[in-house]
This record gives structure tokens, sequence and C-alpha cells, in this order.
């Protein structure tokens, strides 16, 4: 299904630019408007901490009120707070003014349905095609506040008090989370030392957070913190570090909570959702623990759509989005962490000894710059590689082969069983590739 403005995650791009703009939100805000149509209708929107937010806001909110939608403002708050306002309300819909953990110059815009979980591509191709020709003039939202019940929710997952004694270490990216992780932290008892915790609008991202983990990484050992936890722009991501400064991706956090609630007889179906991009090793780790890992496509939101149409309750992606459905609609950085904590409460074990649960299998990625995206079945050579290095690997190796969604690239991914056979399965793909295209 063909969208101009939407990509994996929203509207996003470049702040001032053809598409992220106040007039282009604006117009977007009523396209919403009349897809939602429910006159009078309450709409949450929130934003993190980019200088451009507030711009963003004020358009949206424009937007949804030409369109008969009553739009409240949630001011800056991290996306899974949104997400859980508009759930836990009669809210028709919720907005978020966020670029995630892209630079502090883009920005964009993403929505939640009703029930808290972001928008189908069906959803978003029916938007666009909703579009009006001219921006509706700027209008004020009314303010709510939904931080204070995320963080009186937050700081119910774990025990009163379960945390003192703790040291950690917590970079929020000069975000949205700025306000509302310490908090919850610091009353389960933990004593907290921040990184990236000064959201002047300017610096979000900027050297810090999920993305950049290396400055986490050298104050955990510094400090002598029992763990260190790394958020992106809106919260919606977390990277984990080790007490001995050593960083957990997303495939380490999913498999040690899969694993653990697997010994405990709590994973619904005995499955863990995971997209493409996700290690084999994840899969490995879950059938040696009796249960098995299924697979989406990239982006949160189709590891969202399965565990909904499947009933499950725990899935996310190797980038450290984290779903844990029991406590939240869509992924939560926090959520994650305090997880993740809760498992090394329960066994006693440190998260160097935990993540051991997870053996990654060597993976080799490469990025072709291409002059032209055609459809991967009219590449020939490249498919009939592809099945043939399938065919090779069998269980102990897989390939991925996909364009980019924003950017001219074909993106190969090899997994298997030595860094010999997944240098030599990159190296023929990339000759099959260039066989087939022009690769700049």
């Amino acid at each position: 299904m063909n969208r101009r403005y939407f990509g994996t995650d929203g509207v996003r791009g470049p702040f001032g630019g053809p598409v992220v703009n106040p007039q282009f939100a604006a117009r977007l805000g009523l396209a919403v408007a009349r897809w939602v149509a429910r006159p009078g209708a309450r709409v949450f929107i929130g934003r993190d901490t980019r200088l451009s937010g507030p711009d963003l806001l004020e358009a949206v909110a424009a937007g949804l009120a030409a369109g008969g939608l009553a739009p409240v403002s949630l001011g800056v708050v991290p996306t899974p707070a949104l997400a859980r306002a508009v759930r836990s309300s009669d809210a028709a819909l919720g907005v978020m003014i966020t670029a995630s953990h892209n630079p502090a110059a883009d920005n964009g815009i993403k929505f939640f349905t009703t029930d808290g979980v972001k928008l189908t591509d069906a959803d978003e191709a029916t938007i666009e095609a909703l579009l009006p020709d001219d921006a509706p003039a700027p209008l004020a939202a009314p303010l709510e506040n939904a931080v204070c019940d995320y963080v009186q929710a937050m700081s119910a997952v774990l025990p009163a008090g379960s945390l003192a004694g703790w040291r950690v270490v917590l970079d929020t990216a000069h975000g949205a989370t700025c306000g509302t992780s310490p908090a919850v932290l610091r009353a389960l008892g933990a004593e907290v030392v921040g990184i990236g915790a000064e959201p002047d609008g300017a610096r979000i991202n900027a050297g810090v957070g999920s993305e950049h983990p290396a400055q986490l990484a050298a104050r955990v050992v510094a400090e002598g913190a029992r763990i260190g936890v790394a958020h992106d722009g809106d919260g919606d991501r977390c990277v984990l570090c080790d007490e001995h400064g050593e960083i957990l991706d997303g495939d380490e956090l999913l498999t040690i909570l899969a694993t653990h609630a697997l010994e405990r007889g709590t994973l619904a179906a005995k499955t863990l959702v995971v997209t493409v991009q996700s290690n084999l090793g994840v899969d490995a780790a879950l059938r040696a623990a009796g249960g098995r890992a299924v697979r989406t496509q990239v982006g949160d939101r189709y590891v969202i759509e399965r565990m909904l149409a499947d009933g499950l309750t725990l899935g996310g992606e190797s980038s450290g989005h984290v779903i844990c459905a029991d406590l939240s609609p869509t992924g939560d950085g926090l959520v994650a962490a305090l997880r993740v904590i809760e498992v090394m409460l329960s066994t006693g074990r440190p998260l160097s000894e935990l993540r051991r649960r997870l053996k990654k299998f060597p993976q080799g990625t490469r990025n072709l710059m291409v002059r032209e995206k055609r459809p991967l079945a009219d590449l020939l050579a490249l498919t009939a590689e592809i099945a043939a290095l399938e065919t090779e690997f069998g269980e102990g190796g897989r390939v991925l082969v996909r364009f980019s969604g924003t950017e001219p690239k074909l993106r190969l991914l090899v997994e298997g069983a030595s860094e010999a056979v997944v240098a030599s399965g990159l190296q023929r793909l990339e000759a099959a590739a260039r066989r087939d295209l022009q690769v700049i």
C-alpha cells in the first residue's frame, strides 16, 4: 500500500522541510479529524523537548479543531505516557510530536488509536487521501497533565523501596523522559546519576541516549553502579548497561524477559514476537527454554499488530523497543528497564550473568547505495543467491535483504555459524546485487 508522507513510524524529517512544517502539520491534523469523524471527541497531543515542538503541536491542534475535534495538550511527555493516557481515558486519538532518536533538527508526528496503539498502513493511506489543500488557522490547545499519572503507575511496577541501595546511571537523552524516569527510580529508592538531563530543546539525542551509549558505559563503571539505563528522545526505546560497562541491546533484553517468563509459566502461548532484524540467537534461546520466537517486518507497530492478533504479551526490536502488553500498549523504555530489574531482583543475579541467556550468532551487514529500488522479485541473480544461501544454512543461519524505507539503499544482512561464513555470504550477495542493480 503506497503512502507518500508516512514512513515506518509516522511522518518524520527535517523541521522546516517540505513535510515537517506547521502548514503541513495543520493539514495533517484536519485530515486526521476527518478520518476520526467524532465531533467533539478529545485528542491528546504530546511532544518531546525539541525547539520545533511547540510550533508543530499548535499547528496539529489547529487542524484537529478545524475538523471538529477537541485537542488537549499534554505538554512534554514520553511517548508511552501519551499512549497510556489515551488508552485510560475517553480520548479518540493520541498525537505525539517527536522524531524519536533522530537529531534535534528533525521532528515528526505519529498517531495512536483510542487503544493506545499505532495506526495501520491502511489507516495512514486513508488519512493521506483526506489531506486538504490549505492549512487552517492556528489555535491554542488546552492543557492537561498526564505525567503524574504515568509516574505513579510506573512507580507501582516494583515493590516500594525495592531499589534501596541501588545506584543507577540514567541517560535521558535531553528528551521527554528527563522528568519521569528519574522520578520513578528515586521513588523506588534508587540513587540516580543523571546523563543527558538538560532538556534545552537543542541537544536532544546529541551524543547521548540509546543511540550513543558510550558515555553511559563509562559512567556506570566510574560510579560503581548496579545498572545503566538509556532512553531515546521520546522514551519508547531502552538500552541497558551491565555493572561491567557492557551494553545490552533489545535482543538481549527481550531474551532475558522471555526466558524468565517461560521459567515462571507466564509467557503467553510461550511466544515472543521480534522482527526480521533480530539475531537468530534469540530463536535458539527461546527454543532451548521451551518457547518460540515469531518474526514480523521491521517496525514496532508490526510487532504490536502481531501481538494483538495472537493475544501475545511480549515483543520488540533489537533497537530497544520493548513492548510489555500487560503494562503498556506501546514500546516503553522505562517499563523495559523496570522489568529487567525485576528479573535481577527475583533471581538475585547481576545483569552480566543474565545477558548470557542470549548467545548471538555472528552477524554482518552491508548497505549498498543504488540508483533505483526495483522489486526484489525482479532481481534474478540476487534472489537466486538468497535461495542458495538459505538452502546451505538451514537452521544454522539466515539471510535478510531489503530496501531502506527512507534512503536509496539496499540492506544486506547475513547470520551464520562463523565470521568466515558470514563474510562469504555477504560477498556473494553483494556480487549478485551488482549484477542486477546500479550500485553507486
